[in-house]
């Protein structure tokens, strides 16, 4: 027993003595040469790597914004005020897989919390205009404000807030950056701004109040940490909603598990309608929706893509490194004839600007075969998907470059639309996660036939 004290005392003083150095690394001043070395390195990186870089941004357009940062690290700076400067280039990048990351802000935010740190207290919204709407407290809990729009946050306009920290968010377009930035809302501002012990608001129509930074855990590492959260199966009398959170559990036969399990209840119930709800979903694998969804709903053979242009990075025979490679995906996925919970009623995949990178390919592939409608918010991301994710430290100021092998056309090969357009569009309503569902289950409730059957209005 005193050996199994002293292993767990040990192993307490290393993660003590990781997190110390961690913390020792981000307070850590990075000269202005190093800073530049970075930038030039990340640059020099995505314009040698990048298998179609006007996929995201002309090359003299990148140059010019990289000059214009490198004017602005012309002093020492901590790990996050660098982050803040280089990652003005993502928003130019426009690509979900291209941007420079902090690294490991998962588990740094995990350790501030269990360190007694705090963040703003509340799960937000940002609309088009840019106006900030308290959704819930921090976590999902219920809070009196739900619905508010926050004028002004500790005397600041929040939206200018909202323009300072989403000239560092990654992703396709401007919709696509504002779910993000939503979404890590906790993440951005204590990064930009810091995290106080309480937060005054201005509120529309509520006047001033001050609210204690919350200690718990963000929606978003909690949906990430619980299997419950991220996947749901619901079977009723107007038909299934089954939700896929991710593409990327990494149990993935628990995965496999629970929609096999999903499909059986949707076939005892003789449901005749089956939601596939992924405005959560930012991708994967693609084996998961190969395996976990089109094995019960496709009912020809299917392709993933067509054209496709990528960067030999790790060369196989007959290749060279630097060499770009395109060609025409030919091989297809036979549908499971065998397969006894095959589902042959309507299929409806909702999605919204979350939705992202093989979620998109199997939206694509849905769409393109006829296997079902896409549903939703499009106008968000684009359906011509890069993919290979590839990571690279940068090693004066640590953090992380993400950057694809990759560029991938939509299966038909057809390049409009550019953006993922649903067949069906239906409104998002922040506030219930439920009302996009149930709006979709009303407007499709006198469909009968296949899954392109026609829909009345539509």
């Amino acid at each position: 027993m005193r050996a199994a004290l002293f292993k767990q005392l040990g192993l307490a003083l290393v993660a003590a003595a990781l997190a110390s150095g961690d913390a020792a690394a981000e307070a850590a001043p990075i000269s202005p040469a190093d800073l530049r070395a970075d930038l030039r390195l990340a640059v020099e990186t995505i314009e040698q790597n990048h298998p179609d870089l006007a996929h995201s941004v002309g090359k003299a357009e990148l140059e010019r914004a990289a000059r214009r940062i490198e004017r602005q690290l012309d002093r020492p700076m901590t790990r996050t005020e660098a982050w803040s400067a280089l990652a003005q280039l993502n928003p130019l990048l426009a690509d979900g897989h291209l941007f420079i990351a902090l690294p490991d802000w998962r588990q740094e935010s995990a350790r501030t919390l269990a360190e007694g740190g705090a963040f703003f207290p509340f799960e937000v919204s940002i609309d088009a205009h840019g106006a900030v709407r308290i959704v819930s407290a921090l976590g999902g809990g219920p809070t009196p404000y739900a619905g508010r729009r926050i004028r002004r946050i500790d005397g600041r306009d929040a939206g200018q807030v909202v323009r300072t920290l989403s000239a560092r968010v990654h992703g396709d377009t401007p919709a696509f950056r504002s779910a993000l930035l939503a979404q890590r809302w906790w993440l951005y501002y204590a990064k930009l701004y810091g995290a106080p012990a309480a937060f005054e608001l201005d509120l529309v129509g509520g006047g001033r109040v001050r609210v204690a930074a919350s200690r718990d855990s963000p929606a978003l590492l909690q949906d990430e940490a619980s299997f419950e959260r991220t996947y749901r199966c619901e079977v009723g009398p107007r038909g299934a909603v089954l939700t896929a959170g991710s593409f990327a559990w990494p149990d993935k036969a628990q995965y496999l598990a629970f929609t096999q399990d999903c499909f059986a209840r949707i076939a005892a119930a003789g449901a005749d309608r089956l939601v596939v709800d992924l405005r959560r979903n930012g991708g994967g694998d693609d084996d998961y929706w190969r395996e976990g969804l089109l094995r019960y709903i496709a009912d020809q053979p299917y392709r993933h893509g067509s054209r496709y242009i990528k960067r030999v990075l790790q060369p196989r025979a007959g290749e060279v490194a630097g060499q770009l490679i395109s060609g025409e995906i030919e091989a297809q996925t036979p549908p499971e004839a065998a397969e006894p919970l095959r589902f042959k009623g309507q299929v409806y995949v909702l999605v919204g600007p979350q939705t992202y990178s093989s979620a998109v390919l199997f939206s694509n592939v849905v769409q393109d075969y006829g296997f079902g409608r896409v549903a939703g918010v499009g106008g968000a991301v684009r359906t011509r998907q890069s993919g290979a994710v590839q990571s690279l430290r940068l090693p004066k100021t640590g953090l992380v470059l993400f950057y694809p092998r990759f560029v991938l056309d939509r299966p038909s090969g057809a390049a409009r639309p550019a953006y993922v357009e649903p067949d069906l569009p239906i409104a998002d309503d922040p506030l219930d996660q439920r009302a996009a569902v149930d709006s979709l289950l009303k407007r499709t409730a006198s469909v009968t036939g296949g899954p392109r059957a026609p829909i009345s209005g539509s």
